[in-house]
């Protein structure tokens, strides 16, 4: 049981770890990902890289191809705008309802983690930024008090990490996604549900085509 508490946490560690691999470019989609490699970039054994790789299959992140081993998924253009479709719904009715019934707290919690996306604008580490934008978004799902938000677009969202690095490359972009979610965090402070809704599904919109541009029809 022991080894069981400690293989654990690892093993998640592990799996961010790659996860935050492919959201950052370093693997793209239908690239092959060596198990020497992984471990190597890991530090950690043959086996927890594959518990890992076997947790990222369940996610849709990655495909295990006969005679190839691990790949990194691909998406079609119709499942990326799919996706995007959901992720604006959901992300604008997480918004709505935070701006409406979250407390003190959740709110003074939501404007440290916006501090901390602007700080990020202004660093050349991807993964920085990206840890910074994943804290906002937990601290938005949690705010809203509806437990079924996160985890559905925890899904969503492991799917758009094949999008991420993509999107974040184009000149400008950057600045811009956080201009829009500030506009997003001032209507939820003000307690301005539908303002914030409206904004939240903008931004997603907003990413969605940034996204799709160069991906074919």
């Amino acid at each position: 049981m022991k080894a069981e508490r400690v293989a654990a946490p690892l093993r998640h560690t592990v799996t961010e770890n790659i996860r935050n691999a492919i959201a950052l470019g370093h693997f793209v989609g239908g690239q092959r990902l060596p198990e020497r490699e992984l471990c190597e970039l890991t530090g950690v054994s043959r086996t927890l890289v594959r518990e890992a790789l076997r947790q990222l299959e369940t996610e849709g992140l990655i495909d295990i191809v006969p005679h190839r081993g691990p790949i990194v998924a691909r998406l079609t253009r119709k499942q990326a705008e799919d996706l995007y479709r959901v992720r604006e719904e959901l992300e604008g009715l997480a918004s709505e309802l935070f701006a409406e019934s979250a407390d003190d707290e959740a709110r003074a919690r939501l404007k440290v983690a916006f501090e901390q996306i602007k700080a990020a604008v202004h660093t050349t580490d991807r993964l920085v930024r990206l840890e910074a934008k994943n804290n906002f978004y937990a601290c938005l799902f949690e705010g809203s008090g509806n437990t079924a938000i996160g985890p559905s677009l925890g899904y969503l969202n492991s799917k758009v990490v094949l999008l991420r690095a993509t999107s974040l490359q184009q000149a400008g972009r950057l600045e811009e996604s956080v201009k829009e979610i500030g506009a997003v965090v001032d209507a939820m402070m003000v307690r301005d549900g539908k303002t914030a809704r409206r904004l939240a599904v903008e931004h997603v919109r907003n990413a969605a085509a940034v996204a799709l541009k160069n991906m074919p029809g």
